[in-house]
């Protein structure tokens, strides 16, 4: 009787709260945030020009990583360091975060002098509100597109424009970035390979000696690789292997 009794009260109670109305049970629960994104009528344009400024900040903070893959030094030098890895046979040494770091720092020594140009050029005279967004922009556009004419080679800007069916420039300022840029990487490739080429030709050569000297002994079950890492590695350190070629890395950007 007494669980009867219960089940019975909590069903009148249950019922009591469905019946209700709308605005009681919505006063007693909590309000839940609301968000709302709406294009209304701006009396201030000059709100409306800092929201634009913010979304367009955004923007280009999110492509950051590509910019600085793609329009820098830094595909050349990621490509050469993977290699000579590789090369070397050292498959996880050094890690990747090393190998990245150092291409990030040896991009950020070679990019210094332009970003240096852009921001005296560009950046501060734009936030001193001496120039425009346009004229900012076409002054930082440039010393980023003299850097990439200087490692670009013409066959593969010529293709490029042949691509893009555009007239024959006269001059480096008719050349449109879009077809700079990809110009750009193209050649960075293709440099960057033949410097892995280079590169892995010595250690190749220490391989096939050591795999012709094993086989000739006979010993065949011994991994060739197990006995010329010692060999590759002495002759790396021997050569001063990481000041060659982080200096050819350098100079080669003038």
């Amino acid at each position: 009787m007494i669980k009867r009794r219960h089940l019975y009260l909590i069903g009148l109670m249950l019922t009591g709260i469905l019946l209700l109305p709308p605005g009681a049970q919505a006063a007693e629960q909590p309000a839940a945030p609301f968000i709302s994104i709406q294009m209304d009528d701006q009396a201030d344009p000059g709100k409306t020009s800092v929201v634009m400024q913010i979304f367009l900040l955004l923007t280009i903070l999110s492509l950051a990583p590509s910019l600085l893959v793609m329009l820098t030094s830094f595909t050349r030098i990621a490509i050469v360091l993977s290699v000579l890895r590789q090369a070397i046979g050292t498959q996880s040494m050094p890690p990747n975060q090393i190998i990245i770091g150092l291409a990030l720092f040896l991009t950020l020594f070679i990019m210094t002098p332009v970003w240096q140009t852009v921001h005296q050029d560009a950046l501060q005279p734009y936030l001193d509100n001496q120039i425009s967004q346009g004229e900012a922009f076409d002054r930082a556009i440039r010393p980023v597109r003299t850097f990439m004419f200087k490692q670009t080679r013409e066959k593969d800007l010529a293709m490029m424009i042949d691509v893009a069916k555009q007239p024959r420039p006269r001059n480096i300022e008719d050349v449109a970035t879009t077809v700079l840029i990809p110009s750009f990487i193209i050649s960075e490739l293709k440099t960057a390979f033949q410097m892995a080429f280079m590169l892995y030709v010595p250690f190749l050569i220490i391989d096939m000696v050591v795999a012709s000297v094993l086989l000739s002994m006979g010993m065949m079950m011994l991994p060739p690789v197990m006995v010329s890492l010692p060999f590759k590695l002495m002759l790396f350190v021997l050569a001063d292997g990481w000041h060659l070629i982080v200096g050819s890395l350098v100079k080669g950007f003038g």
